[in-house]
């Protein structure tokens, strides 16, 4: 042992990591040390062990004083470790004891043991054997340029990848990760607080419309109005503000309308709920809206007068559509599309007239209800004709 001296767990330049291994305790010979349970670390020019509480506790031994290295196989009824029996040479030992010190002094044994209480002693065998034939500590610079470099200070040295280094640097990582993270959150915070502030003046200068009729051009209004409707909701209806149950509901399904109705106006007077469920809770912003207040909040539309009403196909498909909606008027736009094309297709129809496929398919199947439309079925899919039988 006393070949090992203290370092301070940094690569040198031209050094590099080939494997290292948990759990190995160093025997000084066949008795054991302080070095009980560590990380021990094999470059191309050292062996390193270093405490795994302790991270500053680090010794190395340069491979150059490595003779051999043996396989020592514990008896198959023994609790014992495998372990590498490291034969050692002394020549250069009292000149690198005295430059960087070591762990002892003296010894009376030439020989390192390591044990390995977690296995993977075969694979760190064959590593170090294969390091200590390729020899790659020769190609350092000469005796005295590396002792400029060992008295160089520790700030310059630092340029390894040594393991602390590589350990502070993912500390610092971590610290900077949880700092922008931090400001992220205090940035949406103020988002937030904008976002009432633009909703409060949107308030302020809408009654400031109202008051002043003959100031503002009826352009100008239902410009503005559209900019107010981007914004979203400026109060959407919540529990918290309308308590529980049919009040609920019923005031939800008025806001509802009050939304929809000019969405439904620009897409044709029908709209499938799914899409409403996205519009109404990307419209309320942090408020989201359950499928289940939705759906009963859409049952209200009709008993409650609206000017929307919710619908139900006979496929099972829900839409949401306008109760001044002509539906013969629908159907005969669909009808009269089928004719003059020939044939259609609900992909072909939906692209022709610009709703959804499932609503297309659901117009046509409701002009062949009515008798406007016939279909064909067959293994090219499902299309519609003019009914030349009525």
């Amino acid at each position: 042992m006393d070949r090992f001296v203290w370092t301070n767990g940094l690569l040198e330049m031209n050094e590099t990591l080939i494997v290292q291994q948990r759990g190995v305790r160093l025997y000084d010979g066949a008795e054991r040390t302080v070095f009980d349970s560590g990380n021990l670390l094999l470059s191309t020019h050292r062996l390193l062990w270093r405490d795994h509480k302790n991270l500053e506790c680090v010794i190395s031994l340069p491979l150059s004083l490595i003779l051999s290295v043996e396989e020592e196989l514990p008896p198959l009824i023994s609790n014992s470790s495998p372990k590498l029996l490291l034969r050692l040479s002394g020549a250069g030992v009292e000149g690198a004891a005295a430059a960087l010190g070591g762990p002892y002094g003296s010894s009376r044994h030439d020989a390192v043991r390591a044990s390995f209480r977690q296995h993977g002693h075969t694979q760190f065998l064959r590593r170090l054997q294969e390091a200590l034939a390729q020899k790659l500590w020769q190609k350092l610079p000469d005796t005295e340029t590396r002792g400029q470099q060992q008295q160089q200070p520790r700030g310059v040295r630092a340029r390894g990848a040594g393991i602390v280094s590589i350990e502070r640097k993912l500390e610092e990582k971590r610290k900077e990760t949880e700092k922008h993270i931090s400001e992220a959150f205090e940035d949406l915070g103020k988002l937030m607080e904008k976002a009432r502030d633009m909703v409060e003046l949107s308030k302020s200068i809408a009654n400031r419309m109202r008051d002043k009729h003959g100031d503002i051009t009826e352009d100008e209004t239902v410009r503005f109005k559209s900019y107010l409707l981007s914004l979203g909701i400026a109060e959407p209806v919540t529990r918290a503000t309308h308590g529980a149950g049919c009040h609920f509901h019923a005031e939800l399904a008025r806001q509802l309308a009050e939304l929809l109705e000019p969405r439904l106006r620009e897409c044709g007077g029908l709209m499938e709920l799914t899409d409403v469920y996205c519009r109404v809770n990307r419209a309320r912003g942090m408020e989201l809206l359950s499928p289940e207040d939705l759906l009963n909040a859409a049952r209200l539309f009709e008993p409650l007068k609206l000017p929307i009403r919710l619908r139900p196909f006979a496929s099972g498909v829900m839409v949401v559509q306008l109760t001044s909606l002509d539906e013969d008027a629908a159907i005969a736009e669909a009808a009269c599309v089928v004719e003059e094309k020939g044939s259609l297709t609900s992909e072909e129809f939906s692209k022709l007239i610009g709703i959804s496929v499932l609503l297309a398919r659901e117009r046509l199947l409701l002009g062949e209800e009515n008798g406007r439309l016939c279909r064909d079925d067959s293994e090219e899919g499902l299309r519609f004709y003019p009914n030349r039988f009525a």
